[in-house]
């Protein structure tokens, strides 16, 4: 029969059950790392366990049913052999007769657990069994066969007890010997087994769960605690935390990778808010200016011509300084990480470049001397931008000079050299230090971050910034990229931290 199935109802308690499972599925918490692990070797234990147990279980099951069936087939084996031997009637097994001369009864009798019972010729119970054993129209057929040796088997239930019963005849009409085994002993045997295995078992999986849970402890511990600190972190917005770094495996790394990770973000934040301190110290200059001069022009027609000119030169100077500084401050904020990819970089070409750039803007000679090419990975924009603001530094300080600023390549140092008035010893410490000018600078345009960026550029290739008084009159600034190259730091070189001279 075909036909299209219409949708399938579930009954109200299958819905029910469903519904039920959903919420409780929604309100249970997720389980801890320590209650999954202990879980898991658990399980594990207990499965080894139950399959150990029960391959045991069957085979010892199958090794004592085995036995006990030989036994008996054994027992029924010489029985058959007695029979045919010696034309035996059914007195020569009776209790009475093996007592008097030790008969064929013996032998049986000495099989342990083995029941005797003896039926005559017509099947009639000559001696009864303990327990009596079934004496019935099979057993009368086995008695009146005539070839000695010929049996039945059955198992029989007597009592609560299962037998296995034997009916052997004595061949020629003259009766039959029935022997029986209980099999319930043998039962009761397993059984007594089966439950010392079930309860070893949970002993196995109880001792498993607690060993499980303590070892879980033991490597949880230390990823409880470093979740502790991230929640910490996450909750109060506080990075300067201790951080557990115990340990050499994967989790003793991840507390030292995320105590390096913390101590970056605390430096970041501090570098942040210095800047902005630094920022607003930096920008209420001009603007205090611009605000006397703007409130000026409120007299401007009262003005004399050459002061028109003059407030005028000033907000217009004054407007290109804060957008310099502002652009300067963006840059620097933003740690030089721009979209420019690092690629293979010639020094001798960014050098070229810078140079030909700055003799464009400021008309002053600039040379180029490579004493040793290199090529480094590097973002070729952004050494670009950190050479420039070296060489305009460099023409701000020289400003009335006509000898040439030099350019200087050596590996992975690039270094310029003015002839301006140089930089005094007590100064050179701090001429990367953002916003610092020294006393013979401050009357200078600049918005005292040019060398910052300087170095906060070479720093993020891996290098650094030097400062340097040049012999002969003049200064050396320059920088590294990568490995400092050879010198980066001689002749009085200092590192700095940022800002120009």
């Amino acid at each position: 029969m075909s036909g299209r199935r219409g949708p399938l109802v579930r009954p109200p308690a299958v819905r029910r059950a469903a519904r039920w499972s959903a919420a409780w599925l929604r309100a249970r918490k997720p389980a801890s790392l320590r209650t999954s692990f202990a879980l898991a070797f658990a399980a594990g234990a207990a499965a080894v366990t139950v399959l150990v147990g029960f391959l045991s279980y069957d085979s010892a099951a199958r090794l004592v049913r085995l036995d006990e069936k030989s036994v008996f087939t054994e027992v029924v084996r010489d029985l058959r052999a007695q029979v045919r031997e010696r034309p035996y009637v059914p007195a020569d097994y009776t209790a009475d007769a093996a007592a008097d001369s030790g008969g064929p009864r013996d032998e049986l009798a000495g099989a342990s657990r083995t029941d005797v019972q003896v039926l005559s010729a017509g099947g009639r119970i000559v001696e009864v069994g303990h327990p009596a054993l079934p004496a019935g129209d099979r057993e009368r057929r086995v008695a009146a066969r005539p070839g000695a040796g010929d049996h039945e088997e059955q198992v029989v239930v007597l009592g609560d007890a299962e037998y296995h019963v034997a009916t052997v005849a004595l061949g020629g009409g003259r009766g039959a010997v029935q022997v029986a085994r209980k099999l319930s002993g043998t039962e009761d045997l397993l059984s007594a087994l089966q439950q010392r295995t079930v309860l070893l078992a949970a002993g196995v999986i109880a001792l498993a769960g607690a060993v499980g849970w303590w070892l879980a402890r033991r490597i949880t511990g230390r990823l409880v605690r470093l979740t502790a600190v991230a929640e910490s972190v996450a909750e109060r917005g506080r990075v300067d935390v201790d951080v557990p770094v115990e340990g050499r495996d994967e989790v003793g790394r991840l507390g030292r990778a995320f105590d390096d990770m913390l101590g970056r973000l605390t430096t970041a934040v501090h570098d942040q808010q210095r800047l902005v301190q630094d920022a607003g110290h930096e920008l209420r200059t001009p603007l205090t200016s611009l605000r006397t001069n703007i409130s000026l022009l409120k007299r401007f027609d009262e003005l004399p011509a050459p002061a028109r000119e003059e407030l005028l030169a000033d907000l217009a100077g004054e407007a290109r300084e804060l957008t310099d500084l502002v652009n300067e401050l963006v840059a620097l904020a933003a740690g030089q990480r721009d979209d420019d990819p690092a690629s293979d970089v010639h020094l001798a070409e960014v050098a070229d470049r810078a140079a030909a750039s700055a003799r464009r803007r400021t008309g002053r000679p600039i040379t180029v001397r490579t004493e040793r090419p290199a090529v480094v990975q590097a973002r070729p924009a952004a050494l670009h931008r950190a050479l420039s603001n070296l060489l305009e530094n460099a023409a701000k300080f020289d400003a009335e000079g006509t000898a040439p600023i030099d350019i200087v390549v050596t590996g992975a140092r690039i270094e310029v050299l003015d002839r301006g008035p140089g930089i005094a010893d007590s100064d050179l410490p701090y001429v990367f230090d953002r916003f610092y000018r020294a006393p013979a600078a401050r009357g200078l345009p600049g918005s005292g971050l040019g060398l910052a960026i300087v170095r906060e550029i070479a720093v993020a290739h891996g290098g650094g910034a030097f400062a340097a008084v040049r012999p002969g009159g003049g200064a050396r600034l320059g920088f590294t990229v990568g490995a400092a190259g050879p010198g980066a730091a001689s002749d009085g070189a200092v590192g700095g931290a940022g800002g120009p001279r």
